[in-house]
């Protein structure tokens, strides 16, 4: 026992938080309690351990004494080296003898479950995660309540010990790619894990792609849905944000908060969200190359007008093009790093003053900021910073090649983004799909919404097992 806790208290020198209690319980029997009170409440170590075991220290040995803990989560450690790990987690550890037990107190260090901020909605849930790992899975359980949604619990970092909780649907998700998940995770061996993205960077191979191939979500609800068309959810303890795979395209340009409208309205939205998309990527390079090469394409009126206020710019238009989005990039960034209290108008002010004074000093013509803001304007569809940094690629890659090349250019950056997309992987799915490969019950949930009614079979793109879920025969009675 003295062992323990000398090492113990080597193990945490200049820790002045942890706190060695010695309790005499007779003149032969003495007991340790051990704990941080950092991250241990006092509180309950006082009422889970102290007070019945000051009451009842003649009757205590060490077979019985966890009989006489009021802790809802006790257990026996047999391995001492695990005791860093429940110290550090807010446990309280109780050597006696030759027995140590752990006894959960953990301090409540959380902040309470607040509205969802980055995903907001008008309808559906407001509830979001927090960064408590216990608070999250309640709040996911709480929505699904069913015995074959499974959790795979894991510890990852040597220095961190974050805890990670892996659910899937038994009876749904694919084996496969569970197995192959849970073998990533084991072999992963890193000094820290302090939050999601750092986990779905080292599991996805984020070098491969300017895409982002796992979804970042704070919403409850989203998680359950996702779960329930088979995919997987994330869990990592001190992290807000639960991580969903796998994820494809379509999953950021049409949300899932697109089901708490009427289908015949909510489809209109997507298809025009998909324009956005589309106008945001292509909109700057298809000026340029209908001002440098292809002046046919539009009506000579409208070329002399765009000649006319071209005048006395002493840029070409690719430069011109380029210097007004790389500003406006600068803005963008600006507005994501400034307090929310004045980071908008800061951004709104740079924007209209210095649009207005590029046109006044002959910098850049009134139809370049136009279309820049066009650009930008759509670009704000999306609220994911790594599907806007993905367009911001391919942006660029659509400049080059139009100022090199013209319209022509522009069909060879469209054959190199469905070329770069098509190929693009996540955890071993197709990521442009449903649209390549081509999946109607997906495709139904994503592209276009299908009528709830009509919304029976889950994609068999994550699943080839309970594959129904409703059925459709019932609603044909009424």
């Amino acid at each position: 026992m003295n062992k323990i806790v000398k090492r113990l208290e080597t193990e945490f020198s200049k820790s002045p938080d942890l706190v060695i209690k010695k309790i005499n319980l007779s003149i032969f029997k003495t007991m340790y309690l051990i704990y941080l009170e950092t991250v241990s409440s006092s509180n309950k170590v006082n009422d889970y351990i102290l007070k019945n075991i000051i009451l009842k220290k003649d009757e205590i040995n060490k077979n019985n004494i966890s009989s006489y803990i009021a802790a809802p989560n006790t257990l026996e450690i047999k391995n001492v080296d695990e005791c860093e790990f429940y110290l550090t987690n807010g446990f309280s550890l109780v050597i006696i003898q030759d027995k140590i037990y752990a006894i959960e107190t953990r301090a409540d260090i959380s902040r309470a479950v607040s509205n969802s901020e980055v995903e907001s909605s008008i309808n559906g849930p407001k509830d979001a995660f927090t960064e408590n790992i216990q608070i999250n899975i309640g709040l996911i359980k709480r929505r699904i309540k069913s015995s074959t949604l499974k959790t795979e619990s894991r510890t990852v970092g040597r220095k961190t010990l974050t805890n990670i909780s892996i659910l899937y649907f038994e009876d749904i998700a694919d084996a496969n790619l569970v197995n192959n998940l849970l073998k990533k995770i084991d072999t992963i061996d890193i000094d820290g894990i302090v939050d999601s993205s750092s986990l779905g960077f080292l599991l996805g191979d984020e070098e491969n792609s300017v895409y982002p191939t796992f979804i970042e979500t704070e919403r409850p609800d989203n998680v359950a849905t996702f779960l329930m068309e088979g995919k997987i959810a994330i869990v990592v303890d001190t992290s807000p944000f639960v991580l969903i795979i796998p994820a494809f395209f379509i999953d950021f340009v049409n949300p899932v908060i697109d089901n708490y409208n009427k289908s015949k309205n909510v489809n209109f939205i997507k298809i025009l969200r998909i324009s956005a998309f589309l106008i945001s990527m292509m909109a700057p390079a298809i000026y340029i190359a209908i001002m440098n090469y292809n002046q046919e394409t539009i009506p000579t009126n409208l070329l002399l007008n765009f000649a006319i206020q071209r005048g006395g710019v002493p840029f070409p238009t690719i430069i011109e093009t380029l210097l007004m989005l790389i500003v406006c990039e600068i803005l963008r960034e600006s507005d994501l790093r400034f307090p929310l209290s004045y980071g908008s108008a800061i951004s709104i002010l740079g924007a209209i003053v210095l649009g207005e004074a590029s046109v006044s000093a002959g910098i850049a013509s009134p139809i370049t900021i136009i279309v820049i803001a066009i650009t930008f304007i759509s670009s704000l569809t999306f609220t994911t910073i790594e599907i806007n940094n993905a367009l911001r690629f391919f942006r660029f890659v659509f400049i080059l090649l139009s100022g090199l090349f013209g319209l022509y250019g522009i069909t060879l950056g469209l054959f190199y983004f469905l070329i770069y997309t098509t190929t693009t992987n996540s955890f071993g799915k197709p990521y442009f799909a449903p649209i390549s490969p081509f999946n109607k019950e997906y495709f139904n949930n994503t592209v276009l919404k299908k009528a709830l009614r009509k919304d029976t079979r889950r994609s068999t793109l994550f699943t080839n097992k309970n594959i129904v879920k409703q059925k459709e025969d019932l609603w044909k009675k009424y």
